[in-house]
């Protein structure tokens, strides 16, 4: 029997990965260390609930939302379609996903950058536009990842690409890597942390071949 092909999809999560300027740097210390009386190694971790590949839940940027517990599951385990968008552009629009996205596709994936940045934080990078939002949700996707770290531009005070997917009950993945992976079809599968009161959960993200 031939195993199908797996991609990871995941930031390797380490010291000095980049995060949201001024959000919480992921720290690691190493409380107990195999030796003399200790049988093992165990670490402490420091580090925010959108570090590295995650997804976010709507108490992200709804007071009254649902915490990482709470995601529907099935949205992030199941068939994706990744597409290819060209770096450098500001937003995702309808311009550039018209006549890519079949009927009856729910989960899209986004690959917009050339090269993902594991060595540092870059703002410039594509974000969504809301309105593009509200026309996937209208085909029926369910669920938008991207490899940005966000769906809005980094100075954004209004959000207005997360409250398109609040009005719409759809789930958000970013910081995939993207990188190698051909425009196509696959299994995902990144199941969030069941973290109780979080805001977002960091994932283990993989691509499977159908």
């Amino acid at each position: 029997m031939t195993s199908r092909r797996l991609w990871d999809i995941s930031q390797p999560v380490r010291v000095g990965i980049p995060v949201w300027p001024g959000d919480t740097a992921y720290g690691e210390e190493r409380t107990w260390a195999i030796g003399p009386g200790c049988p093992v190694n165990v670490s402490r971790l420091t580090l925010s609930s959108h570090t590295g590949t995650h997804a976010d839940a709507p108490l992200h940027y709804d007071a009254d939302g649902v915490p990482a517990a709470g995601l529907d599951l099935d949205r992030y385990i199941g068939p994706a379609l990744l597409l290819h968008i060209p770096p450098g552009q500001p937003a995702v629009t309808v311009a550039q996903l018209e006549g890519r996205v079949p009927a009856g596709t729910v989960r899209l994936l986004l690959r917009t950058y050339d090269r993902f940045p594991q060595g540092g934080w870059r703002s410039d990078f594509t974000a969504m536009d809301a309105g593009c939002v509200d026309w996937l949700a209208a085909r029926g996707v369910q669920l938008i990842g991207v490899d940005a770290p966000s769906l809005d531009p980094q100075d954004s005070k209004t959000l207005s690409a997360h409250h398109a997917v609040r009005r719409h009950g759809m789930g958000i993945l970013e910081g995939l890597v993207l990188d190698d992976v051909p425009e196509g079809t696959y299994e995902l599968v990144a199941l969030p942390l069941k973290l109780a009161t979080a805001d977002a959960a960091p994932v283990r993200a993989v691509l499977r071949e159908l």
